[in-house]
């Protein structure tokens, strides 16, 4: 199997061709165990170990696949304190932020989100006083940022390499009431406004 990664496009996030079933079952085994072998890969999904190769190939050339990598338990790894950082950026410097965030090493992860905030890092410490000193000596010493809001986590209850479309539940259900307005009568008596 190629260890290459897919050279980012600006249509990365995008699947150029629409994936078929087979496809989705072979990301589902490589979700399940990337270090597979193609033999066993197209065993698994029922397809000939040529095709199987062919397919991956084709997935990592389209930036389907990104890359393949190993999965760490953090905690084990000397790194047990996880935190998000909530970072709220000037206006106009969002160029030069992502580009500051992108070379720190203590980022984990990084999304810019709507809401109260700009933007959200998770970041990994060996103790809470890492955490501390990145929130307070790092990122809100950065020129490109107003406010920095810090949240240890206590607890990863969830972590999935990915998710596929097979994964969502169906919820379209008949007759739901769309939003969460109720009306509630007036008490008798109470049922017109007083003059004024």
């Amino acid at each position: 199997m190629s260890s290459n990664v897919a050279e980012p496009t600006k249509d990365s996030g995008r699947s150029v061709t629409p994936l078929d079933d087979t496809a989705y079952k072979i990301l589902a085994v490589l979700r399940d165990n990337g270090r597979i072998s193609i033999a066993a890969l197209a065993e698994k999904v029922g397809i000939s170990r040529a095709n199987a190769y062919t397919r991956v190939e084709a997935l990592v050339q389209e930036g389907v696949i990104t890359g393949f990598s190993a999965q760490v338990d953090h905690a084990r790894a000397g790194l047990s304190i996880g935190a998000l950082v909530f970072v709220t950026v000037m206006p106009q410097a969002w160029a030069s932020f992502r580009d500051r965030v992108v070379e720190m090493p203590d980022v984990e992860w990084c999304a810019i989100t709507t809401g109260e905030h700009d933007a959200m890092l998770l970041i990994r410490a060996v103790d809470v006083s890492g955490v501390h000193e990145f929130s307070t000596g790092v990122i809100a010493q950065l020129p490109e940022v107003r406010t920095v809001v810090s949240v240890v986590v206590l607890d990863e209850v969830i972590r999935r390499p990915y998710l596929l479309p097979a994964d969502l539940p169906d919820r379209t259900a008949t007759n739901t009431l769309l939003g969460m307005t109720r009306w509630t009568p007036a008490t008798p008596g109470r049922d017109t406004l007083p003059p004024r």
